[in-house]
């Protein structure tokens, strides 16, 4: 079986490696000319633990190539997965531009059965659209050629994104057809071995399966957070209060952990899509709005803990900030909550020097020389007024504190993500404020 994946993207580069890994050959192709000389050179756009020694081994081997042009590709492969780019619009709706630029390329260049599977995360109705826009190109041309359609939604984590597509939990395929079953089924049998099912749905339910299940662990984020601000105010502490809730096996321990807010490029963006979603059919996920509302103030929580410790006076302030990826394990900063404590904290006259093991560069591209970078975390605070943890990477769970306080003007600790001990702090001359914690 020989199948194209269109997106090198974070989904398309992982999906399409994994596949070679399991001996399938593979093309990935992209519009973007650069990418895709550098990908052929081993050199790949994303950070992702493992993946660069995969793309190399695979396409050493000969089962992983990189193509600009998908005409030149269709009529060679039996399965063309679409893992494009699905911005939000202004409104938060999904920009379905480049999926259906697909489809409408398929059809245009198809001459026998294919079958095209969306693998990115679209609305409910999209594989209709697809559908419907392959159709217009093949009367086009007078073709009459049989193809079908298919939902593949990807559930991969940033930082773990290889373990997960190599031994999923499980795979949700939206099919129309027996022989799209039978393909897709086929396709993931090298994946399924260890017991984990492979779940076939029709098209829409598997559309809205990828939207619910980013949603709840949105909600999960969102409702922790707004129970460790409430903690706060009557005095509780935020981190029992998971504890005595997590024992409880209909709630479990996942994603009920309190911090400055969720990002990246799914939660954000899903829970905007299917918040719209909801609208453009009359009716409004209310739990979901809520979500977002206090997913967007947690990103300033950190900001107003250290304003309200300085009395309001940051103006000249040199604050230091471990971490600027949205996550440990990746260099994504996307909806990161790094961006808005920045924003915030350089409008109040702050400077700001950051210290992110892997997420620097990207932050530069982001936001250039607005503020300074550290060479390690040691760095980031000598002489500065506060450090604010914002990403709970590994290196920033056991400092040297001592060396830490005497390297700061004044020792104040925001921690964002809750790793540390407030009691521990205290003891060693800091003032500590987490989230919830008494």
């Amino acid at each position: 079986m020989k199948i194209a994946i269109v997106g090198t993207g974070y989904v398309g580069l992982v999906t399409g490696t994994c596949f070679a890994e399991m001996g399938i050959d593979v093309t990935c192709v992209d519009v973007d000319t650069h990418k895709i000389e550098n990908l052929r050179n081993g050199i790949i756009p994303i950070y992702e633990p493992g993946l660069e020694a995969l793309v190399h081994n695979n396409a050493k081997a000969g089962r992983l190539h990189f193509e600009t042009r998908l005409a030149d590709v269709v009529n060679h492969v039996d399965i063309i997965f679409s893992a494009v780019g699905t911005p939000p619009n202004e409104d938060g709706s999904a920009d379905l531009k480049y999926v259906l630029e697909v489809a409408r390329e398929v059809g245009r260049t198809m001459d026998g059965y294919k079958l095209l599977v969306t693998k990115s995360t679209v609305p409910v109705g999209t594989a209709r659209k697809v559908k419907e826009a392959v159709a217009e190109e093949l009367a086009k041309r007078g073709m009459s050629c049989k193809f079908d359609v298919a939902s593949n939604p990807e559930f991969l984590k940033e930082g773990d994104a290889i373990n997960d597509f190599s031994r999923p939990n499980r795979i949700v395929v939206g099919v129309e057809s027996d022989l799209a079953r039978a393909m897709m089924d086929s396709l993931y049998k090298p994946f399924t071995l260890n017991g984990h099912p492979i779940i076939f749905m029709d098209i829409p339910s598997a559309e809205m399966t990828k939207y619910a299940a980013n949603a709840m662990l949105a909600t999960r984020i969102s409702f922790m957070n707004d129970i460790a601000n409430l903690c706060e105010i009557v005095g509780a502490d935020v981190s029992m209060v998971r504890k005595g809730i997590a024992t409880d096996e209909r709630i479990g321990s996942r994603f009920l952990y309190a911090g400055c807010g969720y990002g990246g490029s799914c939660f954000p963006k899903d829970v905007k899509a299917l918040v719209n979603t909801a609208h453009e059919n009359g009716y409004r996920l209310r739990v979901l709005e809520a979500v977002e509302a206090v997913n967007d103030d947690q990103k300033r929580i950190v900001f107003r803990k250290l304003y309200d410790h300085f009395g309001g006076d940051l103006a000249g302030k040199r604050i230091a900030l471990w971490g600027l990826s949205f996550k440990p394990q990746t260099d994504d900063m996307r909806e990161a909550p790094s961006l808005t404590v920045i924003d915030a904290l350089l409008r109040a006259g702050c400077t700001v020097r950051a210290y992110d093991p892997i997420a620097m560069e990207e932050s530069k591209r982001r936001i250039g020389d607005r503020i300074a970078y550290a060479q390690d975390l040691y760095e980031a605070v000598e002489g500065a007024d506060a450090v604010l943890l914002l990403t709970e990477w590994k290196e920033f769970r056991l400092p040297d504190w001592e060396r830490v306080r005497e390297s700061m003007r004044t020792p104040v600790v925001v921690d964002g993500r809750n790793i540390y001990d407030k009691r521990q702090l205290e003891r060693n001359g800091f003032a500590y404020m987490g989230i919830g914690i008494k």
